[in-house]
């Protein structure tokens, strides 16, 4: 007997007749022979409607009081889970973060899980019950008040309590089939992945790719958790998220990802001098403002260009920061542009292959896409091109490196339950 976790999205449980599926699966996995625990996100939209609903009362709620109010959307959800698997004809638990035992930091909005006891789950799975936790959420060992994770946290949520419970698998299910080779929407001959390895998949969830939250994939990495990521509106084998073996090295490229979620900030004419930089950064990393690509021109006359990326619903929050700095440092100017878009390639194989990002390049410039900033890590190479560019520069790259034609499909599948 294997021991499963399962999580659903939103959408997965976006109104009755979704969570009425979603128990059938969870049905089916049990009488198939395994224990089954069972990790649910709110219903659809209902955490987006509870923060309009409180922005409306408060423009600035406590974070205890927000906190209590976002995890009322995940007991719904579990309640309604319970409910739907009694009717047919299982035991059904459910239990809120606190109450699954994942203890967090004090920090509303944004807690980190500190460990997962999990105690009274292992109860109800030895009870031959099906437990059901809410995503999301957990509790502060400091105050033990209620504590949120942050969006997208129940991907988290699932990887921790397969960690805890020691599974065999974390099955994330979604409203896509699995990880592609890029957006289907934008480029319609994308093909699902067997398997991609753990940074690949942090590399492609920090680009662009939403399909999974990159602190779950951080968290699987740390654990050794096997993930599978699929469907949960038809039986797609999915995509196995896992450690790199030597299986994975002749796939050169994973897939192309992109980001319009961010906007390009300018600083001209700054001092070339020691203590800049770090000022400029400084500021904007203690105002809580994410920067992501750093480009700085070659210094001329003592002056020299720092170009960077910032998410772009914080450029009013940066304007606010950057501009006074620039004076105080004697910049020549602050522009912002927020008419722009990461373009990623990301492949494991790229660290023994060499040439990969001149043939990136070639095919953006065959396809007469102008890259703006370039960044690169070991395995992911990334540029800033013209937000209108964004679908011409994704096809081009996908198109150079014969991503349809399977040149990077993995030769053998993962071994673990549900393959």
């Amino acid at each position: 007997m294997s021991l499963i976790v399962q999580k659903f999205g939103g959408s997965s449980v976006g109104d009755a007749a979704r969570i009425q599926n979603v128990a059938r699966r969870v049905v089916a996995t049990r009488e198939s022979g395994n224990d089954v625990v069972v990790v649910v996100s709110a219903m659809g939209r209902t955490t987006d409607e509870l923060h309009e609903l409180a922005r409306q009362i408060s423009p600035n709620p406590p974070g205890r009081e927000l906190d209590m109010l976002l995890t009322a959307g995940e007991r719904i959800s579990m309640a309604l889970l319970a409910m739907a698997i009694h009717e047919l004809g299982h035991q059904a638990v459910s239990f809120t973060g606190s109450q699954a035992g994942i203890i967090t930091t004090t920090d509303h909005g944004r807690a980190k899980i500190k460990e997962v006891r999990g105690d009274r789950l292992r109860q109800a799975v030895a009870e031959g019950k099906i437990a059901i936790v809410a995503g999301f959420q957990g509790v502060s060992d400091e105050t033990l008040d209620v504590t949120t994770l942050g969006r997208g946290a129940s991907d988290t949520t699932g990887v921790a309590i397969a960690a805890a419970l020691d599974a065999d698998v974390c099955e994330i299910f979604t409203d896509v089939d699995g990880v592609y080779t890029a957006d289907p929407r934008m480029v319609p001959d994308a093909r699902i992945l067997h398997a991609v390895s753990y940074e690949e998949m942090l590399e492609m969830a920090a680009s662009g790719a939403r399909v999974l939250a990159a602190r779950s994939v951080e968290y699987a990495r740390n654990y050794g958790v096997l993930v599978r990521v699929t469907s949960s509106f038809n039986d797609s084998p999915g995509t196995f998220v896992r450690e790199e073996d030597e299986r994975m090295e002749k796939a050169i490229i994973s897939g192309v990802t992109h980001d319009v979620s961010e906007a390009k900030v300018t600083v001209h004419g700054v001092p070339d001098k020691p203590g800049i930089a770090a000022r400029l950064f400084g500021n904007v990393a203690e105002q809580g403002v994410n920067v992501d690509m750093i480009v700085q021109n070659v210094s001329t006359a003592g002056v020299t260009d720092i170009s960077f990326t910032v998410p772009r619903d914080q450029i009013e929050q940066a304007r606010a920061i950057i501009d006074p700095i620039a004076v105080e440092i004697g910049a020549g100017g602050v522009d912002f542009d927020s008419a722009i878009a990461k373009v990623s390639l990301v492949g494991a194989g790229m660290k023994s292959h060499p040439g990969v990002a001149a043939d990136m390049f070639a095919a953006l410039s065959d396809a007469g896409v102008n890259i703006e900033m370039i960044s690169t890590s070991t395995i992911r190479i990334s540029v800033v091109v013209r937000e209108s560019d964004t679908e011409r520069a994704v096809r081009a790259v996908h198109d150079r490196f014969h991503l349809p034609e399977g040149a990077v499909a993995r030769e053998e599948h993962p071994t673990g339950p549900g393959n």
